[in-house]
């Protein structure tokens, strides 16, 4: 049967070394999962509690397609209590995830063959589903001196909109204020449609996470209850859009998704008044990028920059490998450690570089770094 070449996407490289991991445990193996950026804690107690009443209460048919207006009303609340912003909630859009609010934000906003920049390294699904969309991604190269972040002067004439995350994935860097709102105002002065992605926000170590709402209404925020909510597997997120691009992502997502998971949603609502809880695995966090910082190095990782947020570490192995998709398998088959390949998110300087998550537990991390010191040990 014939294949549409905007179907030819790479392979989100993570996926393929959870595989592998998968089947290692399968023959017996004990692996530490240092590759996937999910939380080793489920959804909070309050969260399942409400999911677990609706079951018996509520069909759980269809909502709305822009999402349960309760759920979009406190998103707009968490605005004025974590950045001092005042948000009309007719604003927020609930999305199946932020992988939805991603396909929905650039359908909406690029025209076919468009180029949208992205300052690598980056999440690769940003390209993937660019050129899925058959849009152009286009590779920003960043550089440790703005924290792996593009800045201002990297724009070209030529992009039609700039997607940036703050915290990063894979480097756990942010955007100050400054740096935020100057971009923003490049943008807007080249016609560049921004999207800001700020799914890591709430797991921050250095300072306050910005969002790009407190520098301007006229941009895209996409957020998800994955990371700091801990409900990766629920798939239900949020985006903040323009006034008058409301009616715009309506009738996509009516067309496209028709809605998102009304239990999932009936979870997110829940899990925003679960405030103890999340404090609680934020420390956790903490604590492992704790042992992280100080275990790495010690097990020859030498050259990483300290993330501000999120729960990854980037680190150049280029002294070590030149080949990191080869270095992250010999790690899982001899030190029983899974990590994710440089070349996930930066396909150029990925071959030297490594991303190590710590969003397990903190016995899983003090095991995986005792690991990966035995495993160095042995192969100098």
């Amino acid at each position: 049967m014939r294949n549409a070449t905007r179907a030819l996407v790479d392979p989100f490289i993570v996926m393929d070394v959870m595989e592998a991991a998968r089947a290692a445990e399968a023959q017996g193996r004990s692996i530490i999962h240092m590759e996937v950026g999910q939380p080793g804690t489920g959804a909070p107690e309050g969260a399942r509690a409400a999911v677990a009443q609706a079951i018996h209460t509520d069909a759980l048919g269809y909502t709305v397609a822009l999402g349960l207006p309760e759920l979009r009303a406190r998103i707009a609340g968490l605005y004025k209590k974590w950045y001092d912003v005042d948000l009309d909630p007719a604003r927020v859009v609930v999305t199946s995830g932020s992988s939805a609010g991603f396909i929905l934000a650039f359908t909406a906003l690029f025209e076919v063959g468009e180029k949208v920049g992205l300052g690598d390294p980056s999440y690769p699904s940003y390209r993937q589903i660019l050129k899925a969309l058959s849009l152009q991604p286009t590779r920003i190269e960043t550089i440790k001196e703005t924290r792996f972040q593009p800045v201002a002067g990297d724009l070209s004439s030529d992009l039609a909109g700039l997607i940036v995350a703050s915290p990063a994935n894979p480097t756990g860097t942010m955007l100050d204020h400054a740096t935020l709102s100057d971009l923003i105002a490049a943008c807007d002065a080249r016609d560049i449609a921004f999207i800001s992605d700020e799914i890591y926000h709430g797991i921050q170590y250095e300072g306050r996470a910005i969002s790009a709402l407190e520098v301007s209404d006229d941009v895209y925020v996409i957020n998800s209850f994955s990371k700091y909510f801990s409900m990766t597997g629920w798939r239900v997120g949020w985006m903040v859009v323009p006034q008058d691009h409301v009616r715009v992502i309506e009738r996509l997502a009516q067309n496209m998704f028709i809605c998102p998971p009304h239990a999932s949603q009936v979870a997110a609502l829940a899990a925003m008044e679960c405030e103890q809880e999340l404090t609680a695995n934020l420390s956790v966090y903490a604590e492992n990028r704790r042992l992280m910082l100080e275990g790495l190095p010690a097990a020859g990782f030498t050259q990483i920059a300290p993330p501000d947020g999120a729960f990854y570490i980037y680190a150049d192995v280029s002294d070590l490998t030149d080949d990191s998709r080869a270095f992250a398998a010999e790690i899982l088959e001899h030190a029983g450690v899974a990590v994710t390949p440089g070349l996930d998110f930066d396909p150029v300087r990925g071959h030297g570089t490594l991303r190590f998550s710590y969003a397990r537990g903190t016995d899983d991390i003090i095991e995986g770094l005792a690991r990966l010191k035995q495993f160095m040990q042995a192969r100098s």
